[in-house]
């Protein structure tokens, strides 16, 4: 592997790792254990005591765990941009004449710091569904980003004939995407109860999502056929592979039937939002692959 697709292949990786991190945050309701931002509790480094609080913050704001899973969370976060930030450098210096990998590779770069500006605003908004629904939008568009720009590398400078499956695969990832925009903004509404109500029966709170809920539910299944169709359409060009994202889906669907019937257990959340994130990639995969090189 050359230095570039070993970063590349790190990065994408790393930013795969974040994503799921960023739904163990939401999980575990620690997406405010930092009320500020880009400080924590006006601390780059995080309180470990109520006695550390500036005086005039109420120390009920204050909860040790989440306040420390949420400066993790941000670590990794400015760990992956450098990683980002590296990835770009290298594709201008040994590529910059491969739009293919270089294009990507930048706009990975603007997606990143895009994202940490929006984290300030998801953080100040309190967690408003459309800043965390934007977060993962432009998380999943940054991911796509990376892995573009790794598989071109894999292939040039050789030419390659356009995917036979591209116009279904992307297809099926518009689809999937609104799933997850759905799911997301689902999540962000029943965050919004439990902050109205902390102490609102978890195994009801989707009833008061209402048609949004249902809807992502039926979309689910439309996902999980497509893929199987789209399964069918792959299987001679690439049989061990063909079937990867209708299991992915399944796998999710089935992650979000436990989320519904189970009272939201936060293992699950973590499992449904990689699983969704492992499905873009394979769909993008399927969309990239060449019909020969």
């Amino acid at each position: 592997m050359t230095r570039f697709q070993k970063l590349a292949l790190a990065t994408t990786l790393i930013t795969f790792l974040l994503i799921g991190i960023g739904g163990f945050v939401r999980a575990a309701g620690a997406g405010l254990g930092c009320p500020d931002w880009p400080h924590c509790f006006e601390r780059w480094i995080p309180p470990t005591d109520v006695s550390q609080l500036p005086p005039h913050i109420d120390p009920a704001l204050f909860n040790f765990e989440k306040a420390w899973i949420e400066y993790i969370n941000r670590l990794i976060g400015v760990f992956t941009g450098f990683l980002i930030l590296a990835t770009a450098w290298v594709a201008w210096r040994d590529h910059r004449r491969e739009p293919a990998i270089l294009r990507p590779s930048l706009l990975a770069l603007g997606l990143v710091i895009f994202q940490g500006g929006l984290g300030g605003l998801v953080v100040r908004y309190h967690l408003d569904p459309r800043f965390v629904t934007l977060h993962l939008i432009l998380a999943l568009i940054l991911l796509g980003a990376l892995i573009l720009a790794y598989l071109n590398s894999l292939s040039a400078p050789l030419p390659r004939l356009p995917s036979p499956l591209a116009p279904w695969a992307w297809g099926l990832i518009t689809l999937a995407s609104v799933q997850m925009i759905l799911g997301a903004l689902v999540r962000g509404s029943i965050d919004l109860n439990f902050q109205a109500d902390p102490d609102f029966p978890r195994a009801l709170v989707l009833e008061q999502v209402g048609w949004l809920d249902s809807l992502h539910r039926k979309l689910a299944i439309l996902v999980v056929l497509a893929c199987l169709l789209l399964g069918l359409k792959a299987r001679p060009l690439l049989p061990r592979l063909a079937f990867l994202p209708a299991a992915l889906a399944l796998g999710q669907t089935v992650a979000g039937l436990g989320l519904a019937y189970l009272a939201l257990p936060p293992a699950l959340q973590l499992v449904h939002v990689w699983l969704g994130s492992a499905l873009f990639a394979a769909l993008l995969l399927l969309a990239w692959w060449p019909a020969r090189t």
